[in-house]
């Protein structure tokens, strides 16, 4: 079936960021109780993020902190669907099919072990699984046949037995222009039968049927649109279907047409009296019938008339209106509350239908049950209201009527202030970030997610809209404030409560601390871009090396000049001599989204794996850094992928190197955008070892690739990939503890972190004793669909017990960025644009502010505003420290028309290089330590100041795709005895991985030239590897 808008919507799931705590069930056996009203348990079923088994995930009352099964049941029944699941304790999910292979998971009710955070005793499924419910025993309509009836012929027809149904014939239809007006989402198109599409419209007291497509079915009581007989008869009515191939069911743009000969409506008459008592400013009125006014008795069982209600004494008493129809009868106005989960429907001026679960606005009975007096649109022998009189139908014994709606102006969470009705424009929205709450939308749920993104204003439209942003998009909209009067439409999560109305905001405004605040900095406090050198080449991925020169690669081969050799060295003191500068060197193969280290071997040798196809995709690089400042090296890249390869090829891959020394490799595709690899291994390749395979990988394909690893302090990897993160164990590489998802934007919680919705993920600094956890810190990325790139950096500390993330607002959106690592303990981010996703031509909006980050100040107030770049820098660009303290930023390669191929290098200047102040140097005694073993400076510091001098190691880091593979920042201890200190190793591999590090010592804030230092040796042999007469080893 073609979904509807809102269907379509909610499939993007507005997700709630509010406080809710997971409790797994202890308990042996299910908890949930069956649910009345048709609903029924299924079992546990498998589900993938990028593939869900139910495709539809709607917000529900009260977030995922109040998630029940009675919830999720009702709400997906109020959309029109069958089947409901329940996941990970607050999602929750619905569907007329199951999608994407979902089925009963193969270990049974095991994985749904997960207690419904509203109600502990229920079970809300568990990681990737589902607890489906299903709905008047829909499962059955999956597996077998209906037997509403059968058809007769043996051959495809169009002709039903159903009793009182006549075949019209082939009749026309057009998508903007129905024939049929109403479409029926209850059957599954998969099992689309003449018989259930016949049924389903008599039900829904519909005289006309038509199915198209296959799988499509349409009621009315007219034709509409001009609809009528197809001028080629039958031909276009060819389609078998899908619930049965020996019936038609229409076919592109064409409707197998019935009518309904035999429809008959039965009346009666009654009055009502009724008995109403208060209970906490809500009453509740029981109606009774005696025999007056025209009403309808063929509805659905527990339906009944509840009496002649007045309406828009102070606004209308149902919240709901559904499209005004000319053929309104009550059982089609009925029928349509059903089907969207209401318990009460109301008719008015005989073409209006209106649902609701209450009656609100202080609703009150009419004076007479003769009010309503005008006769249905549909049916003269009913009546469908009056003049602001409405005819009352309901399932509910007892009708609750709440008060007359007001603005939230108390229980706000936080400093949120009331600031009036504010005028929006459905076109051009006053605020960019808009959340869909079609059940539970109120100024709590609305304003907790605005603040918890960093937001300072928004407020709720058209009751079940949500609006996020800043007091300058009002004054940017010329959004102004309109008559109160003008917001009045109730909240879909609280009748009690106004939430705005066309056009109208319920505009609210932070009054506490800032959510957010970023210093502007100006001249020299804001850092400076120069031009360093014209490019030869645009690198993707660009390394320091321990020779004090930068290698950069590029893809060779796929290289729109095709005039390279695939790999550069940059030496930076011969940047008076172009030619002299770039040492040309070579690859075998095109690294084109690889993945680069540096070894801890004696020699620093740099590491490169993966590429674009083929035979590049299991490629290995070795260089070994030779040559020194201002004079070749002699060395180049060496390979041969028939001695030494991967054991899976891989596009898009990252490598770590482990506590243990070694190399873990880990994800990416087959190449050429081709199959995921969804696995690790190890390099060099351990005895009897092969990949390990995860299934969280697969799940997620395409959006984890460049998937971010870190060695944690207490033992086990961290993983982060698309918006999930984990730790696996370091021995068998298997999950350890599965991590909260990571957030994403306000209004879409599907917002990705990894490639192509790249953003870059670094390490907060670690300072000896090393006792406090470390932080993981992810910036930017982006969004599916619209791909707004996001505008927060979150983080985590992911060995503590129940950590979340914490989100810090940017102040500006970016994506494909770069972040580099400062010796100051400082973070530069940089590059990228503010719409799109990695790859080429699908980004725009180049950000060229660069932006400081400084982990020492309060969370909310960490990043500072700083100078901008001329220089576009979108896909593929890179970012990595140099020796001296500045920042070394190159290539974009968006082969897009509207931005250049960047081949100009550049450097920035952070602020501590614009002070004037003489940096200071040192002699070292030992550039090889030991873990907790020493080494000793001699400092030259200008100030004399060492009690505020600090020592940094800054881990070797090559940059590729918003990945900073290697990096670290550790503030070591150390002891001084006038101007010699001495300067002593983190104690262990999980500390500090083993590896090259830039030295730097800090003069209040300003840092000398580095020097590299090995720490830690090279555990796993390295330097011996690999052992082939072709390849260059610098021994252990």
């Amino acid at each position: 079936m073609t979904p509807t808008l809102v269907q379509s919507a909610w499939a993007l799931a507005l997700y709630t960021l509010l406080p809710f705590t997971e409790a797994r069930s202890s308990q042996n056996v299910r908890a949930v109780q069956p649910r009345s009203g048709g609903w029924t348990y299924v079992g546990c079923y498998v589900d993938q993020v990028g593939a869900r088994t139910l495709d539809v995930n709607p917000g529900t009352t009260g977030g995922t902190a109040a998630l029940t099964v009675e919830l999720c049941t009702s709400t997906c029944q109020g959309l029109g669907y069958v089947f409901a699941g329940m996941e990970y304790a607050g999602e929750c999910y619905c569907g007329n099919s199951f999608t994407n292979g979902g089925g009963p998971a193969p270990d049974g009710e095991v994985g749904c072990d997960m207690a419904c955070n509203g109600n502990a005793t229920e079970i809300c499924g568990g990681p990737y699984r589902l607890s489906v419910w299903d709905y008047d025993d829909a499962i059955a309509t999956l597996s077998s046949t209906s037997t509403i009836a059968s058809s007769t012929t043996s051959s495809a027809s169009a002709t039903s037995t159903v009793a009182g149904w006549t075949a019209l014939g082939c009749y026309n239809d057009t998508v903007g222009d129905r024939t049929l007006s109403t479409e029926i989402y209850s059957i599954p198109g998969a099992n689309m039968t003449v018989e259930l599409c016949l049924a389903a419209c008599q039900a829904a007291s519909f005289t006309l049927a038509g199915l198209e497509y296959a799988g499509e079915c349409y009621c009315d009581n007219k034709l509409e649109n001009y609809g009528g007989p197809a001028s080629d008869g039958s031909v276009g009515c060819d389609m078998a279907c899908n619930g049965n191939a020996a019936e038609i069911c229409g076919g592109p743009n064409r409707l197998s047409m019935y009518s309904l000969s035999s429809a008959s409506t039965s009346t009666t008459t009654s009055s009502v009296s009724s008995v109403s008592s208060s209970i906490s400013g809500i009453s509740s009125t029981t109606s009774t019938s005696t025999s007056s006014t025209a009403v309808a008795t063929s509805l659905p069982t527990g339906w009944n008339y509840k009496g002649c209600w007045i309406d828009e004494a102070y606004g209308r008493i149902l919240s709901a209106q559904t499209p005004d129809s000319a053929t309104l009868t009550v059982e089609s106005c009925v029928a349509a509350c059903v089907a969207l989960g209401y318990s009460i429907a109301g008719m008015e001026y005989y073409t209006q239908c209106f649902c609701g679960n209450a009656l609100i606005n202080e609703a009150a009975l009419a004076a007479s049950d003769t009010d309503c007096n005008t006769a249905c649109g549909g049916n003269s022998a009913e009546i469908c209201g009056g003049g602001d009189r409405m005819s009352i139908y309901s399932n509910e014994t007892t009708l609750v009527i709440t008060p007359v709606p007001e603005i939230q102006l108390t229980g706000l969470p936080g400093s949120w202030n009331y600031s009036g009705c504010l005028l929006d424009n459905a076109v051009t929205r006053t605020f960019p970030y808009q959340l869909e709450f079609l059940n539970n939308n109120t100024a709590t749920n609305c304003l907790s997610q605005c603040q918890a993104f960093g937001y300072g204003a928004g407020g709720m439209e058209y009751g079940q809209q949500c609006f996020c942003g800043d007091v300058e998009n009002v004054i940017n909209a010329n959004a102004t404030l309109m008559p109160e009067g003008d917001c009045d439409m109730v909240c879909s999560g609280n009748d009690s409560y106004i939430c705005g109305g066309p056009s109208r905001i319920s505009y609210y405004t932070w009054t506490g601390a800032p959510l957010s605040s970023w210093d502007f900095k100006t001249g020299d406090a804001a850092g400076e871009y120069q031009f360093l050198i014209g490019g030869v080449i645009i690198p993707l991925v660009s390394q320091p090396g321990v020779n004090g020169k930068i290698t950069f690669l590029e893809k060779f081969g796929t290289e729109p000049a095709n005039n390279s050799t695939g790999a550069y060295e940059l030496d930076l003191n011969l940047l008076n001599n172009f030619t002299a500068a770039w040492r040309p060197m070579h690859v075998k193969s095109d690294v084109f989204c690889s993945a680069s280290l540096t070894l801890p071997d004696k020699a620093g040798r740099m590491l490169n794996i993966g590429g674009w196809a083929n035979d590049a995709t299991y490629g290995v690089r070795l260089y070994w850094p030779d040559g020194t400042p201002g004079t070749w090296g002699v060395n180049d890249w060496e390979e041969n992928v028939l001695e030494l390869h991967l054991q899976a090829g891989r596009w898009y891959p990252t490598a770590m190197v482990m506590a243990n020394g070694s190399i873990l490799v880990m994800g990416g595709e087959e190449g050429s955008n081709g199959a995921p690899v969804p696995s690790l291994e190890v390099l060099p390749l351990p005895p009897g070892s092969g990949t390990v395979y995860c299934d969280y990988l697969n799940r997620t394909d395409p959006y984890n690739l460049y998937p971010y690893l870190a060695v944690l302090p207490t033992g086990g990897i961290f993983v982060a990939y698309y918006n999930e993160a984990r730790i696996l164990n370091e021995v068998s590489l298997q999950t350890e503890t599965v991590l909260p998802n990571i957030p994403g934007a306000v209004n879409d919680f599907l917002g990705g972190r990894t490639y192509p919705f790249e953003g870059t993920a670094v390490l907060m600094p670690q300072y000896a004793p090393y006792t406090d956890p470390l932080t993981v810190m992810i910036c930017g990325g982006s969004v599916p669909g619209p791909e707004i790139a996001l505008d927060n950096c979150v983080s985590l500390q992911p060995e503590v017990t129940n950590a979340n993330w914490t989100i810090e607002r940017m102040p500006s959106k970016r994506v494909i960025s770069s972040i580099c690592a400062l010796p100051d303990g400082t973070y530069m981010i940089m590059n990228g644009g503010q719409q799109g996703r990695a790859g080429f031509g699908l980004a725009t909006e180049p950000n060229l502010n660069a932006v400081q980050y400084d982990p020492t100040k309060p969370v909310h107030a960490r990043m500072s505003v700083m100078a901008n770049t001329t220089i576009t820098r979108l896909y593929h660009s890179e970012a990595v420290l140099l020796q001296d303290g500045r920042i070394l930023v190159s290539g974009s390669d968006p082969e897009d028309v509207r931005f250049p191929q960047e081949y100009r290098v550049e450097v920035f200047l952070p602020p501590y290089l614009l002070t004037g102040a003489t940096p200071p140097s040192y002699n070292i005694s030992s550039t090889d330590i030991a873990y907790g073993g020493t080494t000793t400076l001699n400092i030259t510091l200008p100030s004399g100041d060492f009690a505020n001098m600090k020592i940094t190691l800054m881990a070797s880091v090559a940059s590729t795709h918003g990945n900073s593979m290697g990096q670290r920042t550790i503030f070591p201890e150390y002891t001084c005895s006038g101007n010699v200190c001495t300067v002593t190793a983190p104690p262990n591999a999980h500390v500090c991985p083993p590896g090259w590090h830039m030295l730097f010592v800090l003069d209040n804030g300003v840092p000398s030239y580095a020097e590299w230092v090995r720490i830690g040796g090279d555990p796993a042999q390295l330097g011996n590897w690999p052992d082939y007469s072709d390849f260059t080893i610098p021994g252990v």
